[in-house]
């Protein structure tokens, strides 16, 4: 039986009784002589690899070749299947050659980010993810985390559980060259020790790991979320804890535990005042929820394991609006308010901190404030990534990067920069402000994954003919309030879709757990749930108990 080779059009040519410059001749018309003889290897590998499929199965599967084998310059035939793409990825600006879409570079793993790195289409795009976090967190249950609610396996998902197919960097960003398509970062790692080899010269040599990586990109997607805003107000950065991350909701749960252990061996019932008053600085939806499970937790846990503290216990939230929960609806937030009230929760509306000392704040009018835990959570500003884009790009008044009804990214006059997106916290639309939240970061994910997979289909058309342009539907807010109550706002749906009390709290878990990322977390936050009504919440500290080691620690933080 002869040997068979597969050309462009489908048919099975026969090798064995053909001498090799008329094989090469009949297959490559317009290839030069040399160009020829260098196919050779090709054809008769290929034929090889035809003869075992047909040996191995009795039937003849065609053997599919790859970029390699052919050089683009060919004009024949068979290499007419490789310069359509690559032609499209010239006319398209294309560096990469690996997908037929090139690269696509998401910073961050937020809710676009994510959302994006899950579900783009990975035949066409090679897509590359960079992110310091090297997992998703669902961030409408982290307060739920900092008082042992929940615990925070159940709000997290492991990037690296969606890379199969994903090249994942744990990195920030530093900066980013528009016009080199690329982008420098710095990795999130901790120093490992040097790896020592042995030269061909015989010589020991010690190869050190590099903590700066630079990187390509066809398509960038700029998702890196954004900061607390201090309003660069003294000592907050110092003194106050965030509510942004699940190390930030770690530190919260010690140190409310550590106020306590303290207040049950001071003597003075001033000092306990002052370790018990737990502050909270901001009353939009962050800092009422953590109120409300402090709250909770104080109530349901601690009058239990403390009996003998509770008459010095205090919780306060102060917001410089005359109202907390000012994006709610009016008979929402006065629901609120009352409630808190009757809790014993105080709620300091126009108030303005002047600066944060330790223990301490200092009020506008002069008043200061002991404090053994306080929580900032007073809205967002930008992050590095982003500052680091001044000048380059064009921002809003409140530094966000401002985009065009496509989610393109401006230059400072105001034309789209190719192939450069952003959404989420650190974008907005240019004359359409959009709020800070999940919702608008987990709609325009989907909108622009769509949105460059009909391009993968479609490459012959361009951005603005494959989609409309981006448009933001507000599905309502909801926020927990304590004691199995919560309040729900759909009034941007309809005018009477609003509730307040039990059937609110229903809703607002159910809507949650639905929302949960993954399987696993679907079930293990019901577990939670359950296991919190049974027996309580867990206590347990968990930091260096080596006292050589917090002592080298102490010293070098100060």
């Amino acid at each position: 039986m002869s040997s068979l080779c597969r050309s462009s059009n489908s048919v099975w040519v026969p090798l064995r009784h053909a001498s090799a410059s008329s094989a090469r001749s009949r297959l490559y018309p317009h290839a030069s002589s040399s160009s020829r003889r260098a196919m050779t290897t090709t054809v008769s590998t290929a034929a090889t690899v035809a003869t075992k499929r047909i040996t191995r199965t009795g039937a003849l599967s065609p053997v599919r070749p790859t970029l390699s084998l052919m050089p683009l310059t060919s004009r024949s035939t068979t290499s007419s299947f490789f310069t359509a793409p690559h032609r499209q990825q010239q006319l398209r600006g294309l560096r990469s050659v690996g997908k037929s879409q090139g690269r696509v570079m998401i910073l961050g793993s937020g809710w676009g980010g994510f959302k994006l790195m899950r579900d783009m289409d990975k035949n066409a795009y090679q897509v590359v993810a960079v992110s310091p976090r090297n997992h998703f967190l669902f961030t409408p249950l982290l307060a739920s985390t900092s008082v042992g609610t929940l615990e925070f396996r159940c709000i997290t998902e492991p990037v690296r559980s969606y890379t199969r197919n994903v090249e994942y960097h744990q990195a920030w960003c530093d900066t980013v060259n528009f016009d080199k398509h690329k982008v420098d970062c710095t990795l999130n790692l901790s120093k490992v020790p040097a790896t020592h080899v042995q030269t061909a010269t015989g010589k020991e040599g010690a190869i050190g790991s590099t903590n700066n990586i630079s990187l390509d990109y066809d398509h960038l997607i700029i998702s890196v979320g954004s900061y607390s805003n201090t309003f660069n107000i003294p000592g907050v950065k110092e003194h106050a804890f965030f509510l942004k991350e699940v190390a930030d909701a770690r530190n919260i749960r010690s140190r409310v535990l550590e106020c306590f252990e303290r207040a049950e061996m001071s003597r003075s019932d001033e000092e306990r005042n002052g370790l018990l008053h737990f502050a909270v600085v901001g009353g939009g939806p962050t800092g009422v929820e953590f109120s409300s499970e402090l709250h909770d937790f104080i109530r349901e846990d601690c009058s239990r394991l403390f009996p003998g503290l509770m008459n010095h216990v205090s919780l306060a939230v102060y917001d410089v609006a005359p109202t907390i929960l000012a994006n709610f609806d009016k008979s929402l937030a006065q629901y609120c308010m009352n409630k808190f009230k009757r809790s014993g929760i105080e709620v300091r509306t126009g108030t303005m901190v002047e600066r944060v000392e330790d223990g301490k704040m200092v009020l506008k009018d002069g008043k200061e404030v002991p404090f053994g835990c306080l929580v900032w959570s007073t809205g967002l500003t930008e992050n590095p990534m982003t500052a680091s884009l001044e000048g380059r790009v064009l921002k809003s008044k409140s530094k966000r990067i401002l985009t065009d009804p496509y989610l393109r990214v401006l230059d400072p006059e105001g034309k789209v920069i190719p192939n450069v997106y952003a959404l989420g916290d650190c974008a907005t639309i240019k004359d359409h402000d959009l709020p800070q939240t999940a919702q608008v970061a987990n709609q325009q994910a989907i909108w622009l994954r769509k949105a460059l997979n009909k391009l993968a289909k479609q490459p012959e058309k361009s951005f603005t003919d494959v989609t409309a342009p981006f448009s933001f539907k507000n599905l309502g807010s909801m926020a927990y309030i304590g004691n199995w109550e919560a309040l729900v706002d759909m009034t941007k749906i309809n005018e009477k879709a609003k509730d307040s009390g039990r059937f609110a709290w229903i809703f607002w878990r159910s809507s949650y757990l639905t929302m949960s990322v993954s399987m696993r977390n679907k079930m293990i936050i019901p577990m939670y749930w359950f296991l919190t009504w049974m027996g309580g919440r867990d206590v347990s500290s968990f930091q260096e108990y080596d006292r050589r080691k917090r002592l080298m620690n102490a010293k070098r933080e100060s």
